[in-house]
């Protein structure tokens, strides 16, 4: 396989970068902060980084689309298409929890090639290739070699419809929580796809995220090691929604846990 063109990487670190110095500049500042749902909030930050990265990569690669969270998809069905979260973790960071990052990803025909995702707090920043690898802070990443369930500590994290869709949420979070050792929620997926591909978190799962959130980390995860797919264990499509990445050797018991608990949970509604 042909490495990517390494201005890509290249250009994905620059942009994440110059996320997460904005992030840290205006954490913990008063902000100006809206809702697009009940829940799900956007800061004055959101825009002000989609904005700055956006003319940067329009001036590099004026060809290249862009979908990002904010002011959604431009461009019109190029080969190349960048997929940017400008803050993953809006929560956290509004509530000055330091749990917040950049994520960009860079997809060609549809195949994600270089992902770049930054934490400006630890200052770590998470890159990959594929067909290279994946590496944190330019050391290469691999995933923990964990096999057993009840050895694992998982991470997830809880969609914006949790209201409305309680039983669903906690009915399989209960399911893990009686199989693993120990599970987290940091509320940031990039940050969760990146501690997997760390050996930090053994598994991760969650359903109805963006692309955006997961584009990055996703290969970030494939290149250190480790497994994506659906929670049905299909191959991973990042505009489906959900997720189930793993170190691998979890991977089956991880999708047994989804499987068994949908069909009792469809047992009992039929």
């Amino acid at each position: 396989m042909t490495a990517p063109d390494p201005r890509y990487l290249a250009t994905a670190i620059e942009a994440v970068t110059l996320a997460g110095a904005v992030q840290r500049a205006k954490f913990g500042s008063v902000l100006r902060v809206d809702k697009k749902g009940a829940i799900d909030l956007v800061t004055e930050v959101d825009l002000e980084v989609e904005r700055a990265v956006r003319a940067l990569l329009g001036a590099r690669f004026p060809d290249h689309d862009i979908l990002a969270e904010e002011l959604g998809g431009s461009g019109s069905g190029h080969s190349h298409r960048w997929v940017f979260d400008p803050l993953d973790g809006t929560t956290n960071f509004t509530h000055g929890v330091p749990i917040f990052c950049s994520s960009l990803a860079l997809e060609v025909d549809g195949e994600a090639v270089v992902g770049a995702v930054f934490d400006p707090n630890r200052q770590e920043l998470f890159t990959a290739e594929r067909g290279v690898g994946a590496w944190l802070n330019g050391a290469p990443l691999r995933v923990s070699s964990t096999d057993a369930m009840i050895d694992a500590l998982l991470v997830t994290g809880f969609p914006y419809d949790v209201h409305a869709t309680l039983d669903e949420v906690i009915g399989l979070f209960s399911a893990f929580v009686s199989r693993v050792r120990a599970i987290r929620r940091l509320g940031s997926a990039a940050i969760d796809l990146c501690w997997v591909a760390a050996g930090r978190m053994d598994g991760f799962w969650e359903e109805r995220l963006q692309p955006w959130d997961t584009r990055a980390g996703a290969l970030i995860v494939a290149e250190a090691g480790g497994r994506v797919t659906g929670l049905d264990g299909a191959p991973w499509n990042p505009a489906a929604g959900d997720i189930l990445a793993s170190n691998g050797p979890l991977h089956n018991s991880m999708r047994e846990v989804v499987q068994t608990f949908r069909d009792r949970r469809r047992n009992r509604t039929s």
